[in-house]
């Protein structure tokens, strides 16, 4: 079975096809544009969603080594994400499905995340705890089967990615957030910089306004309106990583208390995060479980996911028409129970 996929949720484009789950192209264009904004900027994100789509597809076609006839299913994100940017790929991919007289099948973009580490050699296995933590997201979830979710918990305010971002750009790094952090933490060390770990009521939501409002005020106290030295970047850049890090795998580990699996996965944009890997592997060990975290190139927005996801709801009997929209939020059309 063959398989296309079209992500357009924020500002990446990507075309992927797969077959029998196995990944034959992966193409991904970033959107450089947003940088010097320090964040996502709908209008120009939906124009150059435009400006790739066409020539993604043809390429990942190409690059597939399968002729377009040969394609089974054509799916494509459909939500949650930026309202704009989603219309280009979900029209694109009903047009296209409509062209070609293939089932079209939405998917949702958060849970192609949490099935892309079935896109490694090495796979989950039913029932697993999946920790998501994406740009917009964080979740904790008991995953049982392909269509049965149960959401453990989730942020009461900022994303892991949004702390990420905002506290780049308070302390000067820059945005994209996660990988400049990261950088600067590898460079770091412990001292007595410390940022607080939110404690809250519910068992396994997360907070991070906590962390990013403590960050603020140190940076406040001690530099005023002056530059960060160099030395005094990579510490506080340290210190913060730390505190998201031990809040993640803090929830996680209750949660591997507290249910019985088989797996324990890692994914979105984050989990390219060197630390979080590595704690969470650590873990995976202490309670002698597997751990998969997917590839670099599927941590971020990538359409193989998306493919796999497709392929997954068609074969589950799931039909779709053309009539399906776009939706900005993570609450509508979704099988993650609350």
């Amino acid at each position: 079975m063959n398989v296309i996929g079209i992500e357009s949720s924020c500002d990446e484009t990507s075309v992927a096809v797969i077959s029998n789950g196995k990944v034959l192209s992966n193409l991904v264009a970033s959107q450089d544009i947003h940088k010097i904004y320090g964040g996502v900027v709908p209008e120009l994100s939906s124009r150059a969603h435009l400006q790739m789509i066409l020539p993604l597809v043809k390429k990942a076609i190409q690059e597939s080594n399968i002729q377009k006839d040969e394609i089974d299913i054509v799916s494509a994100t459909a939500g949650p994400g930026l309202i704009g940017a989603l219309l280009v790929g979900l029209t694109f991919a009903k047009g296209f499905a409509y062209s070609l007289n293939r089932p079209f099948i939405p998917v949702n973009h958060i849970e192609g995340h949490i099935f892309s580490g079935f896109l490694m050699e090495e796979k989950p296995q039913f029932p697993f705890l999946c920790l998501v933590v994406s740009g917009g997201h964080t979740l904790l979830l008991y995953v049982e089967s392909d269509l049965k979710i149960k959401k453990l918990g989730s942020t009461i305010d900022d994303a892991a990615g949004e702390a990420f971002d905002k506290v780049s750009k308070l302390i000067g790094l820059g945005y994209p957030g996660g990988p400049l952090i990261q950088k600067y933490a590898e460079k770091g060390y412990e001292t007595e910089i410390k940022f607080p770990i939110a404690r809250l009521k519910s068992k396994y939501d997360f907070s991070f306004s906590g962390v990013k409002t403590s960050v603020l005020r140190f940076v406040q106290k001690e530099y005023g309106d002056t530059k960060i030295p160099e030395n005094d970047l990579a510490n506080i850049a340290y210190a913060f990583q730390n505190s998201v890090v031990d809040a993640l795998s803090e929830k996680v580990e209750l949660a591997l208390n507290n249910y019985s699996v088989k797996s324990l996965t890692l994914v979105g944009g984050v989990a390219a995060n060197k630390l979080l890997r590595e704690k969470l592997y650590q873990l995976s060990n202490k309670y002698k479980i597997s751990f998969i975290a997917p590839a670099i190139e599927y941590c971020g927005d990538n359409a193989a996911m998306i493919a796999y996801r497709g392929q997954k709801l068609y074969e589950a009997g799931l039909k779709f028409d053309l009539n399906y929209n776009v939706y900005p939020s993570l609450n509508k059309n979704t099988f993650i129970e609350e």
